[in-house]
């Protein structure tokens, strides 16, 4: 199958210039693991040696743009990726879509992006998700978009993005509901409030991230960086 790549602009819009990226739609035939890697997968179905793979590449092909040179990524005991020395970066996959995206740490404390199918959420999931002011906000969404935008896989998105943010700074969990989100529709801008005793990084109390989202080609798009100041 012919490897579709993904619109250059698609991933890149949403990310400030200090950090680059790397994404794919469709199958890669040219997609491939270091031994290292290969090992993290060994036994797993089909499905998700290929999408593990395809992530992995491009985050291979990420660190090239970077200027850097391509380095089995492991994975840590929450099944993060371990990036080498001196590198920040996150990587997301769903149906159809795969991407990476880095940054060299003196530049970004952090970087995260999620990607998912743009389609409402399974059944039972939005209240798992959602605090009951987010619920309230849902029942009066905008809905003068095009597509229109399902605001539920949104919310969804950007948590999953504020959890690949959070993590690599503070090492601890955070459930759905430490977190709530706000959105400028108008503006694709999101602010993810962390209701949670705020860690402090870099000497600054960490109460907020913010965050861009992108809806578009059946995708919803999120990305969180926070810049070493």
């Amino acid at each position: 199958m012919e490897v579709l790549y993904a619109d250059k602009n698609m991933i890149e819009r949403i990310l400030p210039c200090e950090v680059v990226s790397a994404d794919v739609r469709g199958d890669d035939p040219s997609a491939s693991l270091f031994p290292e890697e290969a090992a993290l997968v060994s036994g797993a179905i089909d499905k998700r040696v290929r999408e593990f793979t395809i992530g992995r590449t491009c985050a291979h092909r990420a660190l090239d743009n970077l200027g850097l040179p391509s380095a089995p990524i492991l994975r840590g005991p929450k099944r993060e990726p371990l990036w080498p020395p001196g590198v920040v970066g996150s990587i997301t996959h769903c149906e159809g879509y795969c991407a990476a995206a880095v940054a060299k740490q003196h530049d970004m404390l952090t970087v995260a992006i999620d990607a998912e199918v743009h389609d409402v959420l399974p059944p039972g999931v939005l209240k798992q998700v959602c605090r009951a002011e987010e619920l309230e906000w849902l029942a009066g969404a905008p809905q003068n978009f095009s597509p229109n935008i399902h605001w539920d896989r949104l919310i969804f998105s950007a948590k999953e993005s504020v959890y690949k943010a959070w993590f690599p700074l503070t090492r601890r969990w955070l459930n759905f509901e430490d977190v709530r989100v706000t959105f400028e529709p108008t503006a694709g801008v999101f602010q993810a409030h962390l209701l949670v005793t705020p860690p402090t990084i870099t000497d600054q109390k960490l109460t907020a991230f913010s965050g861009y989202f992108l809806v578009r080609n059946g995708l919803v798009i999120t990305a969180i960086t926070l810049p070493r100041c």
